[in-house]
């Protein structure tokens, strides 16, 4: 027996139809049907536009009957579709008058914004027929995905090593030496690495739909594209040409395999979202969605009707509008159940703060509700804490004691150590230490610590070059940072000067000892760990080639560094007294504080002082933390240009100081490290450092 709200009541051409349930929005299978659902409050009327894949032309275009409007919702359920060759958009009626951000032109076939799977850009880099008239069209997908019983990991954050990758670069390179180069599939090759690495989290570079010919221009011979995909074109789809059986209508079901082939290995998923504008830019921007449906919900605007542009790409989201506010917390929803992903790191997430007039909130209404939602519970969230209208917010940001900060006062303050300002000393103590100072009362997991990211040098080339070099990028070297905090060591670029690279393979051990062995949560950019290159480019933004691409090949020429971090990872792992929930660092039952800091002699450092020279020590009491036994783990920094001798505390009797690492030697794998041979002082080369533990 047919249900009453699934009989037709209307027909046109071959199809039936009928008035639509309005929830869930979007295109969802149901009873036999289609139902759509769409969001418009300024609309006059609107209508379903049907396409077979691939059409220039639509098979049927259905008006919605006023009948078929409830509230502000336009919903219909349609019959006899077949999903496997229909794509759909929308036509949407109603003023045009930009001075009161009316855009509507019902000349224009709109994007879905809840599409699921969005048709034309399934093959990276090939253009379909449209050009500059290229249309966005939704595509119906079935969730009946199996699962195999996956869910979301929920590993506790303390206990998190993020690797921050690009799908495409991670294994387009030859030298990946994967079937399926460049996609999600790719990915799913390399996840023994990635498991043998030590990392338990990989946080992905912007995955929903995007298009890569957005600004794309030649230079030189060359292609450049929107490469990285920091300007969304639908918040709920996958970006089709990062699958490799995209052409097959596939993407969804790739990327959930991926996803549950790196649980069924321990490694959580987050993905890097962009919700502070859209790929319509400006004023001059295409209506490809969201400008044509509502454009003064969607956007913030000007009393004239102008884009405020915060996010520094031509419009700001209004994020904290209830209508956009729930289209965020729908996706969201939407890629935690039916992705099971892990949590997300917000672009510019200062934005989300902002009100409709740009001015930020005390208590933004979306930051709230993301905090306290009943789906999100245990979804990480991590907030890049700061925006392109000067809004910067690191430990600051609204939190309600569930957001997680990219720590950028982290990584400028250990960059400036490392490379020999010592006036940064007391600051790195307290980076160390968790950042108490930023983070009191949220504890050192609200802390997410860098010392690279996809936005600037590459590890390698923070020691290899002093300035920018981003030529390749079309712009006359006027793009990216200018303040990198690097230094190349005495030579810009490669060099054959065995002394040289020595101090740079030492300088990138010195960042990785102190990034793995500081409290709060720790941030890999992938390939750092063996050097990999951007030739001194630090804003890759559009470049689709070997500036961008990992070379695998620098794994074995590098085997030194990665075999350091590989180490220093698994240390981490096994010593929870680094991976801390609390900033508390007084005297535990071992009798020492858990953590203290120390000169060249034991105990005596002035933490307000500047220095180059500094020891800490965790005291790991192993009844508290449920290891076998009591440990201490002391590791000594040197960022001088001279040799400097460390005194070593007194340990408790029985108990002797074995080496872990040098930045000057190797990393030893835990239970296998060598007995010093001096119990009473360590002596450090410049611009070193080292790491020794003590048990009985």
């Amino acid at each position: 027996m047919q249900l009453i709200d699934t009989f037709p009541t209307n027909k046109i051409k071959n199809l039936e139809y009928r008035v639509g349930r309005v929830f869930p929005f979007g295109a969802t299978l149901t009873d036999g049907g289609v139902n759509f659902s769409i969001f418009s409050k300024e609309a006059t009327g609107a209508t379903l536009v049907l396409y077979h894949h691939g059409q220039k032309e639509p098979f049927v275009e259905i008006p919605f009957p006023e009948e078929f409007r409830i509230g502000d919702v336009y919903t219909m359920m349609v019959f006899g579709l077949d999903i496997e060759t229909t794509e759909y958009g929308y036509r949407f009626d109603g003023p045009y008058d930009p001075s009161q951000g009316m855009l509507f032109d019902k000349t224009k076939v709109l994007l879905d914004p809840y599409a699921k799977s969005v048709s034309g850009r399934s093959i990276w880099g090939k253009k379909t027929d449209g050009g500059d008239d290229f249309v966005h069209r939704g595509q119906i997908i079935r969730e009946d995905y199996d699962w195999e019983g996956d869910k979301p990991l929920e590993i506790p954050q303390n206990d998190l090593v993020i690797y921050e990758m690009h799908v495409r670069s991670f294994t387009k390179h030859d030298s990946s030496r994967v079937k399926h180069k460049g996609t999600f599939r790719g990915l799913t090759e390399k996840i023994p690495y990635l498991k043998e690495l030590g990392v338990n989290c990989i946080e992905l570079m912007p995955v929903f739909e995007f298009d890569e010919f957005e600004n794309a221009r030649e230079i030189n011979g060359k292609s450049l594209y929107n490469y990285w995909g920091y300007s969304t074109v639908c918040f709920f789809a996958p970006k089709a040409g990062y699958a490799a059986s995209a052409p097959y209508g596939m993407e969804a079901d790739e990327l959930k395999y991926v996803i549950k082939k790196l649980h069924q290995n321990g490694i959580e998923v987050l993905l890097d979202v962009v919700f502070n504008h859209t790929a319509e830019g400006n004023e001059k921007g295409p209506s490809i969605s969201y400008k044509g449906i509502d454009n003064k919900t969607y956007y913030l605007l000007t009393p004239d009707g102008w884009y405020y542009n915060f996010s520094g790409c031509g419009n700001t989201m209004n994020c904290n509008n209830a209508v956009v506010r729930n289209h965020i917390l729908d996706c969201l929803r939407y890629w935690v159940s039916a992705y099971h992903i892990d949590g997300f790191r917000f672009d510019l997430a200062s934005i989300l703060t902002r009100d409709e007039t740009g001015a930020p909130m005390m208590s933004p209404p979306l930051l709230e509700a993301l905090a306290h939602d009943a789906v999100l519970g245990r979804t990480k969230l991590i907030a890049e804490a700061w925006d392109a209208g000067g809004l910067y917010q690191v430990g600051s940001f609204p939190s309600w004691n569930r957001w997680s900060e990219w720590n950028g006062k982290y990584r400028d303050c250990v960059r400036r150590f490392v490379k020999g300002e010592g006036g940064c000393a007391p600051e790195l103590y307290e980076r160390i230490s968790g950042s108490e100072d930023l983070y009191h009362g949220r504890g050192p997991s609200a802390s997410i610590n860098f010392i690279t990211c996809h936005d600037g040098f590459t590890m390698y080339d923070l020691v290899s070059y002093n300035e920018k070099h981003n030529d390749a990028n079309g712009e006359d070297n006027r793009d990216g940072c200018n303040d990198n905090d690097s230094w190349n060591c005495g030579a810009e670029g490669e060099t054959d000067d065995k002394e040289i690279n020595d101090l740079r393979l030492r300088q990138m051990k010195n960042f990785n000892t102190i990034l793995l062995l500081s409290r709060g949560i720790p941030m890999l950019l992938s390939g750092d760990e063996f050097a990999n290159t951007q030739f001194g480019n630090n804003n890759a933004y559009c470049q689709d080639s070997e500036v961008s691409w990992i070379d695998w090949d620098r794994l074995l020429d590098h085997k030194e560094l990665h075999e350091y971090v590989k180490r220093l990872i698994a240390f981490r792992m096994a010593h929870p007294v680094i991976r801390a929930e609390y900033f508390d660092s007084g005297e535990n039952a071992t009798g020492y504080p858990e953590l203290s800091f120390h000169g060249t002699k034991p105990w005596e450092l002035n933490r307000s002082e500047h220095g180059l020279v500094f020891a800490f020590c965790y005291a790991e009491d192993h009844v508290k933390y449920g290891t076998k036994k009591d440990a201490f783990i002391y590791v000594a920094v040197n960022a001088h240009w001279e040799e400097h001798a460390f005194e070593l505390p007194i340990i408790p009797a029985g108990m002797k100081w074995h080496i872990v690492a040098e930045a000057d030697g190797k990393a030893y794998t835990n239970g296998h490290e060598p007995v010093m041979g001096n119990q009473a002082f360590l002596q450090l080369k410049a611009r070193s450092t080292a790491v020794l533990i003590a048990y009985e």
